[in-house]
């Protein structure tokens, strides 16, 4: 299985992007997909997941409410809206799914839980 996210690039503090996470070389897409992040100098941070088993949704709180995911099966694509940027939120965003659909949701936020990756991509907020 191959991750390719894309969709990042330089905004303004208020303003939107929405990032792309397509993955290939498996045709069930029946994964739990995750968003993280890891900003210079920083440890990578659990951003948001989806379940494909009861379609939840996780949030990082500094995100909530701010931020939605999603996921297209038919497109084998999941997406993440940013509302509301913040220089805060500048990061290079990374992509993963896990083989489990039925994920535990204690662990839906450890990137332990998560089999595939994609390559990144790098969002810049501007204030």
């Amino acid at each position: 299985v191959q991750l390719q996210a894309f969709g990042g690039g330089l905004v303004q503090t208020g303003g939107s992007l929405r990032l792309s996470c397509a993955a290939s070389g498996h045709t069930n897409f029946d994964f739990a997909m995750a968003w993280f992040r890891q900003a210079p100098g920083k440890e990578r941070e659990f951003v948001s997941a989806v379940r494909p088993s009861d379609k939840s949704t996780y949030y990082a709180d500094s995100v909530k409410g701010r931020f939605s995911i999603s996921r297209d099966s038919a497109k084998n694509t999941a997406y993440l809206q940013m509302f509301s940027l913040k220089p805060e939120d500048t990061a290079v965003y990374y992509c993963a799914a896990s083989k489990r659909p039925h994920i535990i949701v204690s662990q839906i936020r450890a990137g332990r839980s998560y089999d595939y990756w994609g390559q990144g991509t790098e969002v810049t907020v501007s204030s």
